[in-house]
C-alpha cells in the first residue's frame, strides 16, 4: 500500500507522520491476509468454503475438517441451524485463532394436506423395513471422507428447466409433517441426460430404491456428495471416476415420484445443503475460491 502524498508541512511534521502512515499500510496489509478466510455471509442451508494457511488444523465443533494443500476446507450450515457456527484453527506455527459468522435464517414453503389415505402416509411394516434398509446404504455412502479437493472447482446446473421443487419446502399430511425437502427439482421429459455438476467418484448406484428409484451418489471429497433420485437409466458404476459434465444417467419418474424430473440433492456428510445456494454461491468459474492462501 503506497501512502497518499502529504501535503506541505514542516520537516519535523512530515517526519513524525511519515512513520504513522507506515504502520496504518502496515496495518491493513495484515487485516487483508487474515489466516482464517470465511463468506461474509452464511445461511441456513449453505456449503462453506473457507480458507487458511496449509497444514492448519480446523476444528467445526465436534468435527476435524479436511484441509487441503491450497488451505481449503469446507462444511454445511443445516436447514434448520440457528448458528452461529464457529471454527478453531490452529495454525502451523501453533497459534490459535477464531472464526465466526452468524447463520440467516430463511422462509420455508409449508404445505398442508388433509384427507390423505393414511397407508399413503404411513407405509405397511414390510415396507418401512425395506426402506430403512436401503436408506442405511446411502447413509453410509456419504460418510467416505478423502482427501480429494473436486467440489473447490465448482458447481454447474446438471440440466436446466423449469424448476418443479425447492429444497428446505415441507408437506404435512393428516397433521404428520414429512421430511423436508431435500435437494433441487427440476422437470424435464423421461430419457434427458443428466450430467455430473463437478467432478466426483460414484459411490452409490442402485436401480430400484423403493423411494428414490435409481438413485447415484457422487462424492466431490472432503464429505460433499450430490445424490440423482428418480432415475430411468443409470450410466455410472460405484468406484467410477466422473469429470465434470459427464453424463451420469437419464431423467424418470422411478421409485415414488409423480413425474419425470430430476432431483438434486446435496450433503455435507449427514448434513443436507441447498444445490440452488450452491450453485449461486460456488458457481464453477475461474477465480471462485480464489488462487492463493492466506499466508
Amino acid at each position: 500500500m503506497k501512502p497518499s502524498r502529504l501535503p506541505d508541512l514542516p520537516a519535523i511534521d512530515r517526519a513524525l507522520l511519515w512513520p504513522l502512515f507506515a504502520l496504518l499500510a502496515l496495518l491493513a496489509a495484515g487485516a487483508a491476509a487474515s489466516p482464517v478466510q470465511l463468506p461474509d455471509a452464511v445461511a441456513q442451508g449453505d456449503l462453506v468454503i473457507g480458507r487458511t494457511v496449509p497444514g492448519s488444523e480446523v476444528a467445526y465443533g465436534d468435527t476435524t475438517l479436511r484441509v487441503d494443500p491450497e488451505g481449503r476446507f469446507v462444511f454445511g450450515v443445516g436447514r434448520d441451524e440457528a448458528g452461529p457456527v464457529s471454527l478453531v484453527v490452529k495454525l502451523p506455527d501453533g497459534r490459535l485463532e477464531t472464526a465466526q459468522r452468524a447463520v440467516t435464517r430463511r422462509e420455508w414453503k409449508i404445505e398442508r394436506v388433509d384427507g390423505v389415505p393414511q397407508q399413503t402416509v404411513t407405509p405397511d411394516p414390510a415396507i418401512a423395513a425395506r426402506i430403512a434398509r436401503e436408506q442405511a446404504g446411502v447413509v453410509a455412502a456419504r460418510e467416505r471422507d478423502d482427501d480429494r479437493s473436486d467440489f473447490a472447482s465448482g458447481f454447474e446446473w446438471p440440466l436446466k428447466g423449469r424448476v418443479s421443487g425447492v429444497y428446505g419446502s415441507q408437506r404435512i399430511y393428516n397433521g404428520t409433517p414429512r421430511s423436508p425437502h431435500s435437494g433441487l427439482d427440476v422437470a424435464a421429459p423421461s430419457g434427458t441426460p443428466i450430467r455430473a455438476p463437478a467432478a466426483g467418484v460414484v459411490t452409490f448406484a442402485d436401480a430400484d430404491l423403493y423411494l428414490t428409484g435409481g438413485t447415484v451418489l457422487l462424492d466431490h471429497g472432503h464429505g460433499v456428495s450430490s445424490n440423482f433420485l428418480h432415475l430411468s437409466r443409470i450410466d455410472v458404476a460405484v468406484g467410477d471416476r466422473i469429470e465434470a459434465g459427464q453424463v451420469i444417467g437419464l431423467v424418470g419418474a422411478t421409485g415414488r415420484a409423480t413425474g419425470p424430473h430430476m432431483h438434486w440433492g446435496m450433503n455435507w456428510f449427514g448434513v443436507r445443503v441447498d444445490p440452488r445456494a450452491v450453485l449461486e454461491k460456488w458457481p464453477a468459474t475461474a477465480g471462485t475460491l480464489g488462487t492463493s492462501p492466506p499466508e
